[in-house]
C-alpha cells in the first residue's frame, strides 16, 4: 500500500523535533536524489533475483526499522523508550519510502539520534566537574544489546553516569590525577562529537540500505561508492597511491606505516609520525587543507592513477604545532599489500631427540586480481599461486608435514578455493552450488597432479568462513588434510557483487554496489557448512563466543540442510590416525603451562562475558587488577624457567637459521613480548597513548607466543612420527602411496 503523503507528513512533523537544536552547531543530513534511485534498483534486484527473494512490504519494513535502529544504537545507551515510540509510524512505512524515492524518514530518524549522542556527551562532560564516589557498591553493564531502551531521561542520564564513571575509575586505576582524569576524557567526549559530525549522506545511506539488505539475510550487503572500492582493493591486494598507512590523531592526518619499497618508502622523506596538513595535485598548483578532515577523505586526495604526482604539505613527527613544515614530491604507483599476502615459516620441533621441520603457511584472505585475470594479465595476484610457490619454497627445505592456517581467513574468491584444494588432490569435485531454482552445479579440480603430496594440517578457528570452510570441508572429505582448531564460522553462502550503477540515469551515476547471495554451496559429502560451520578433528579451546558470533548468531541465517553427495574418490583415510593424534595431544596439554594459562584466560572471559557486568567500587576493582598483574608475573617466571628449553624453534627465513647469539636473546624477547601482551589496563583509548607505544605494544602482541598454532605444530609432529614408524597406517593416510606389501 501507498502512504507515501502520510510519511512525508509525519518526516516533517520528526524534522521539526530534531531541529531543536541550532542548525549551525547540527546540520541536518538528508538524501541525495541518486541514493533514493539507488535505494529503488537495489530493491528490484533484491526482491527478484536473492537467493531468498522476500517481498518489500509491511513486514519487510518492521524487520528493516529493527535492524536501522540496532545499527545506530546497538548498546540502547542513546535513545529512550520515547523515541522509538515516536517512530511507530515509520515502522511499517519504510518499503513506501523505498518505494516512493522518499527517503526522509530514515534521515529524520539518523538526525534524532544524532540530537541525542551529542546530548549524551554534553552531559558526560557536565559530569567530568563533578566527583565521584568510588566506595559505592555499584555495577557498569559491559553489553546492552539484549537490555531494553532506557524508559526515560533519567534512566539515560544514570547509564551515562556509570559509563563516565567507568571512565574515570580506569585511569585512576592506572595511577592518573584527578586533573590528569579530566582533561583525557573531555578530549575524548570531544573527539566523539567531532567525529559523529563527520557523518554523511552516504554513510547515513548505507547503514539503512544494509539494514534492509541484511534483513533479508546475513551476508547481503549494500557497498556506497568508496565502500566499493575498498572491496576492491582488498580482493586484488594492490591499489595506486603513494604507499602510506595513515590514521587521525587530534585532527591530523598521521603517517602510521610506511611500506617497504613503495613511493614513500623510497622517497625517504615521509616518517611514521609525520602528520599531513595538506594535499596538491601534480606539480604545481593549490594546496588543500586536510586538518580536521575524515581520514578516507584525505586518502582519496592522495590515492590517484599510476605515475601521477602528489604533493604533500607535512608537519614533521618530531615538530610542535607551530614547527617548520616540509614539502614532499611522491610519484604514485601501484602498491601490493603483501601484509595480507600468503606468509611461510619453518617451525622446528624436537620431540624424543628426534627434530621435525614443519612448514607453516598463513593464509589471512582468498584474493585474486578479478580485472587483471579478466584482461589475461599472465601475472595477475592469486592465493592460490602464492601458495603454490611457497609449497615449492618448502619443498626444497625439506619439510616433514605442513600446516595450512586459515584461522581469521573470512574468505573470499570462491575460485580460489577450488584452486587451493587442487594443490593438495589430483582432479575431482571441490564444491556444490544450489542456487534460487534449486539446480545444483559442481565446481571441479580439472589440473592434474599435485604440488604438494605429504601430509597436511588445517588450523581453523570460529573466524574462518566461507571460502576458509569450502577448502577445510574438501580437506576433510577427502581425508586430505587433519582439520584442527575450532568449529568454524558456518558461512555456507555464496555472494556475487552487481554493480547498480547500470540502472542509473545518466553517465555519472554512482548507485554503487549489492553484495547479494545467490546460492548456498554444500560439500561433496552432500552436507553443508551452513550455520554448523567444519567441525574439526582435534578440538583447540574455544576462543570466541558462539552466541555473538558466528553464523548461529544471526536471527536469519538460513538453516542446515543436504544434498546429494559429488561422486569423488578419498584420496586418504585419517579415521585411524586422528583419535591416536588426539590423545597425545590431550595429554600433553595438561602439562603444558602455556596451555593451561590460556585455558584459564578463556575461562575468565567467558565467566566476565556471562555476568556481563563490571563493579564501579574501587577496593573490588584494585583487587580485580592486584590477582591480574600477580598472574603476569607468574608468567614472566614462567618463560625464565622454560624458555632455554624449548622444543620449538621458528625459523621465519628458512636460509637464515637462527644463531647461537640470537638464541641467548630469546627470553629476554619472550618476556618483553609477554609483558606487551600482557599489558595492564592503562586507561586509554588507542590515539590517546603515543603513537611510538601503540605501536610497540602492536608488535608484542604481534610477537607473543602463539600457544595454539605451536601445539597444532606438535599434533604434525606427532603424525610424522606416527606415519615413518606404521607403513599400514601411512598407506592409509598419505594419497596416491605406493601398495606396501602386507606383514607376514
Amino acid at each position: 500500500m501507498k502512504k507515501n503523503i502520510m510519511l512525508v507528513a509525519l518526516t516533517l512533523a520528526m524534522s521539526a523535533q530534531v531541529g531543536a537544536a541550532p542548525a549551525e552547531t547540527m546540520p541536518q543530513i538528508k538524501p541525495m536524489a541518486q541514493q533514493t534511485q539507488a535505494a529503488l534498483w537495489a530493491s528490484r534486484v533484491l526482491t527478484r533475483y536473492h537467493y531468498k527473494a522476500a517481498p518489500l512490504d509491511d513486514a519487510m519494513s518492521e524487520k528493516i526499522f529493527d535492524r536501522y535502529l540496532k545499527s545506530l544504537d546497538a548498546e540502547k545507551m542513546i535513545l529512550v523508550q520515547a523515541d522509538i515510540d515516536q517512530f511507530t509510524n515509520v515502522r511499517t512505512r519504510l518499503d513506501d519510502a523505498i518505494i516512493g524515492e522518499n527517503l526522509s524518514a530514515p534521515f529524520a530518524i539518523y538526525n534524532l539520534y544524532q540530537q541525542r549522542f551529542e546530548e549524551r556527551i554534553n552531559y558526560s562532560r557536565q559530569l567530568l566537574k563533578t566527583k565521584f564516589d568510588f566506595s559505592v557498591d555499584e555495577s557498569f553493564q559491559n553489553d546492552r544489546e539484549k537490555a531494553i531502551w532506557p524508559k526515560n531521561e533519567d534512566e539515560a542520564r544514570d547509564l551515562w553516569r556509570k559509563r563516565v564513571k567507568n571512565d574515570w575509575l580506569r585511569l585512576k586505576l592506572a595511577g592518573k590525577d584527578d586533573k590528569s582524569i579530566r582533561e583525557t576524557l573531555d578530549k575524548r567526549y570531544e573527539n566523539y562529537i567531532t567525529r559523529s559530525r563527520k557523518m554523511n549522506n552516504e554513510d547515513v545511506f548505507q547503514i539503512f540500505m544494509n539494514a534492509y539488505a541484511m534483513s533479508i539475510e546475513p551476508h547481503t550487503n549494500y557497498l556506497g561508492p568508496r565502500a566499493s572500492e575498498n572491496f576492491d582493493i582488498a580482493m586484488r591486494l594492490s591499489l595506486e597511491g603513494i604507499g602510506a598507512v595513515l590514521q587521525t590523531r587530534d585532527e591530523y592526518t598521521v603517517v602510521r606505516e610506511v611500506v617497504p619499497g613503495s613511493p614513500a618508502g623510497l622517497s625517504g622523506k615521509l616518517k611514521v609520525g609525520d602528520r599531513i596538513v595538506a594535499v596538491g595535485q601534480g606539480t604545481s598548483g593549490p594546496m588543500s587543507d586536510v586538518m580536521g578532515m575524515r581520514i578516507d577523505d584525505v586518502v582519496t586526495q592522495i590515492r590517484g592513477v599510476k605515475d601521477t604526482t602528489v604533493r604533500l604539505d607535512i608537519l614533521p613527527a618530531d615538530a610542535g604545532p607551530d614547527g617548520k613544515h616540509a614539502l614532499v614530491m611522491l610519484v604514485r604507483k601501484k602498491i601490493s599489500m603483501e601484509e595480507q599476502a600468503a606468509k611461510k615459516s619453518i617451525i622446528e620441533v624436537t620431540q624424543g631427540g628426534v627434530k621435525r621441520r614443519i612448514g607453516t603457511i598463513s593464509l589471512p584472505t582468498f584474493y585474486q586480481d578479478f580485472e587483471a585475470r579478466r584482461r589475461g594479465d599472465k601475472n595477475y595476484k592469486s592465493a592460490t599461486r602464492d601458495v603454490a610457490r611457497l609449497l615449492g619454497e618448502l619443498k626444497k627445505d625439506k619439510v616433514d608435514n605442513l600446516l595450512i592456517d586459515l584461522r581469521n581467513n573470512g574468505g573470499g574468491s570462491l575460485n580460489e578455493a577450488v584452486e587451493l584444494t587442487g594443490l593438495f588432490i589430483d582432479k575431482g569435485p571441490v564444491v556444490q552450488q544450489r542456487n534460487a531454482e534449486g539446480k545444483v552445479e559442481i565446481e571441479n579440480d580439472t589440473n592434474a597432479g599435485l604440488a604438494w603430496d605429504g601430509p597436511v594440517g588445517v588450523l581453523i578457528n570460529r573466524g574462518s568462513a566461507s571460502a576458509s570452510e569450502i577448502f577445510a570441508a574438501a580437506m576433510q572429505d577427502y581425508g586430505r588434510g587433519l582439520i584442527i582448531g575450532e568449529a568454524s564460522f558456518g558461512k555456507g553462502t555464496v555472494q556475487t557483487l552487481i554493480n547498480l550503477d547500470r540502472f542509473g540515469q545518466g553517465d555519472n551515476a554512482k548507485l554503487g554496489e549489492l553484495k547479494m547471495t545467490v546460492a548456498q554451496f554444500f560439500r561433496i559429502n552432500g552436507g553443508t557448512t551452513q550455520l554448523r560451520g567444519v567441525t574439526p578433528d582435534i578440538k583447540l579451546p574455544t576462543m570466541s563466543d558462539s552466541d555473538s558470533f558466528g553464523e548461529s548468531s544471526y536471527d536469519n541465517a538460513l538453516p542446515w540442510t543436504s544434498i546429494k553427495p559429488a561422486i569423488f574418490l578419498p584420496a586418504g583415510d585419517l579415521t585411524d590416525i586422528a583419535p591416536m593424534l588426539d590423545r597425545k595431544h590431550i595429554a600433553r596439554v595438561a602439562g603444558d603451562k602455556d596451555f593451561q594459562y590460556l585455558l584459564e584466560d578463556i575461562a575468565l572471559v567467558s565467566k566476565q562475558r556471562k555476568e556481563n557486568m563490571m563493579s564501579l567500587s574501587e577496593t573490588v576493582r584494585r583487587k580485580e587488577r592486584d590477582t591480574q598483574e600477580a598472574r603476569s608475573k607468574l608468567r614472566e617466571q614462567r618463560l625464565l624457567a622454560v624458555t632455554a628449553n624449548d622444543d620449538l624453534v621458528v625459523i621465519l627465513d628458512p636460509k637464515d637459521a637462527r644463531s647461537k647469539a640470537a638464541e641467548a636473546k630469546s627470553t629476554a624477547r619472550q618476556i618483553a613480548r609477554m609483558k606487551g601482551t600482557m599489558r595492564a589496563d592503562d586507561g586509554l583509548q588507542g590515539d590517546e597513548r603515543a603513537l611510538s607505544a601503540e605501536l610497540d605494544a602492536e608488535k608484542a602482541a604481534k610477537n607473543a607466543k602463539d600457544v595454539l598454532l605451536h601445539e597444532a605444530v606438535r599434533i604434525l609432529a606427532d603424525e610424522v612420527a606416527l606415519l615413518k614408524t606404521d607403513t599400514r597406517l601411512a598407506s592409509r593416510v598419505l594419497p596416491y602411496a605406493p601398495e606396501v606389501p602386507p606383514v607376514k
